[in-house]
């Protein structure tokens, strides 16, 4: 996925290439390939090579932001799916946890995606978890953090051990889809440092605020965001394939 919407995360390790699922944004982060794997299943039983993983991801992506209260919107199909993936680029072109907003914006930038864009597609940190070694260096070493939500987050997330341990992106409701995560950020109670870097007298602090407030904004600019971001170099036409197992080339 780091080179576009080509379901190349989905891809296992194979003797010729090394996949991204073990990359580092990715590791113990993504989860779910089994549900995509039995959504892909019983898509193939009913219309066989037909409906490429990459559109499955994409359609899962925005049923799970409904399912969770988020927004509706078109997704554009007819993408295809890589045949290689590169645990080198994704670790290149993915954004760590560790990142400032200058990065933030420089690595959307290069995938063709505004500061406005990469704002709005934080939002989905609304819902989900991050373990303890994304957001230990944040709420140990970082000063623009609430003390008392960092002294919280320390108490399952000790200074050294327990890197598994988890803990929600959005201490408001980690199950709702919604402006909270951007409330939070105000309030300084983001869970990872690249959530924090958006709010800390910088260059999107501002849109943090609108999103803070109107919830109706930030589901447009993030609907906006997400079909733009779907349309990023999507294999179609003869290039690439349509798997037929999602986690391997046909």
């Amino acid at each position: 996925m780091h080179q576009g919407c080509d379901a190349s995360v989905l891809l296992d390790d194979t003797p010729t290439f090394t996949g991204e699922k073990n990359a580092g944004p990715n590791l113990n982060s993504l989860r779910g390939f089994e549900v995509i794997d039995s959504i892909k299943s019983q898509v193939e039983r009913i219309c066989r090579a037909t409906v490429s993983c990459a559109d499955i991801l994409a359609l899962a992506a925005r049923a799970g932001v409904v399912f969770h209260g988020g927004p509706k919107y078109v997704v554009p199909l007819g993408r295809r799916d890589a045949r290689t993936a590169s645990q080198f680029a994704a670790n290149t072109n993915l954004p760590p946890a560790s990142a400032s907003v200058n990065t933030l914006i420089s690595m959307f930038a290069a995938k063709g995606l505004s500061a406005r864009d990469m704002t709005a597609l934080s939002g989905a940190h609304s819902i989900g978890l991050a373990r303890c070694s994304s957001f230990r260096p944040h709420i140990y070493n970082d000063f623009n953090v609430d003390p008392s939500y960092a002294a919280a987050r320390k108490q399952t997330c000790p200074a050294s051990g327990g890197d598994g341990n988890l803990a929600p992106l959005n201490i408001q409701n980690p199950n709702r889809f919604g402006n909270t995560y951007f409330q939070n950020l105000v309030a300084r109670r983001g869970l990872l440092h690249s959530d924090q870097a958006l709010f800390n007298n910088g260059p999107v602090d501002g849109l943090v605020r609108l999103y803070s407030t109107n919830n109706a904004v930030f589901y447009n600019d993030y609907a906006a965001a997400m079909v733009k971001m779907g349309n990023i170099s999507p294999l179609t036409g003869f290039n690439g394939e349509i798997r037929r197992n999602c986690r391997r080339v046909n």
